[in-house]
């Protein structure tokens, strides 16, 4: 057996509708990996990339395909960065208390989802859907990424859309919690039911009056998510 295998608590029904849909870097995890990867693997031409994407000449989908192209590494180096990157200690522990109270949890990330998928496993939390963008393998040390959940309406042109992650969601009848901490969450936060938010996120929801609960760490949000869910169910 995996030792990092979490017990699964047998799952209460959901009569809430609800629903949790969580950002991966830097929310999940302690660092940016895509950046992580960049800063240890890549090849000149990265940085203006990014200095573009930020002036707003590119969107965040043609950023980071054009830096992934430029990533030289091989399979075993990638998988061996991969498995130094750390997640907050509290996570484990927050999805299986959301899952004991029967709520779906997903992993929606503009990011990369081979090494998202990697470091969950690490942590016994591969069981997990995760929608991101796709990595592929061009040649021993080459990659290119694909963006199948792109949309033309993304307002940021990212490579996948978390509004319409989260809209597809609400039209199956669900309320989404939505949990994130920096600009890659800003647009979605206002079209969540509810936002669980740290870091910039944070100051996001109160400048635009956004329903939020801040959090640290994951350890603080699963108090938080417990009560929570209690009250939706005393209003459902």
């Amino acid at each position: 057996m995996n030792k990092y295998m979490l017990a699964q608590a047998p799952a209460c029904p959901n009569t809430t509708g609800w629903m949790i849909q969580s950002d991966f870097d830097g929310t999940v995890s302690l660092v940016d990996v895509t950046d992580s990867l960049l800063q240890r693997f890549g090849l000149p031409g990265w940085t203006a990339l990014e200095d573009a994407w930020e002036r707003g000449d590119i969107g965040s989908r043609a950023c980071m395909q054009g830096q992934v192209a430029l990533l030289d590494m091989d399979q075993q180096a990638l998988d061996a960065h991969l498995d130094g990157i750390a997640i907050d200690p509290g996570f484990p522990g927050f999805v299986q208390a959301a899952q004991a109270l029967g709520l779906r949890v997903q992993v929606v990330s503009d990011g990369i989802d081979y090494a998202i998928q990697r470091v969950l496993a690490r942590h016994g939390l591969g069981h997990l859907e995760v929608i991101a963008n796709r990595l592929v393998q061009h040649d021993t040390r080459r990659w290119a990424l694909e963006s199948p959940w792109a949309s033309q309406r993304c307002k940021r042109a990212s490579g996948n859309c978390k509004c319409e992650r989260l809209a597809t969601q609400q039209a199956m009848a669900s309320r989404v919690l939505y949990v994130g901490d920096s600009t890659s969450d800003f647009c979605v936060s206002h079209e969540a039911d509810y936002v669980l938010a740290k870091y910039r996120l944070i100051d996001h929801c109160v400048r635009h009056g956004i329903a939020h609960a801040p959090f640290v760490s994951f350890s603080d949000a699963t108090p938080w998510l417990l009560q929570f869910m209690q009250q939706q169910e005393v209003l459902a």
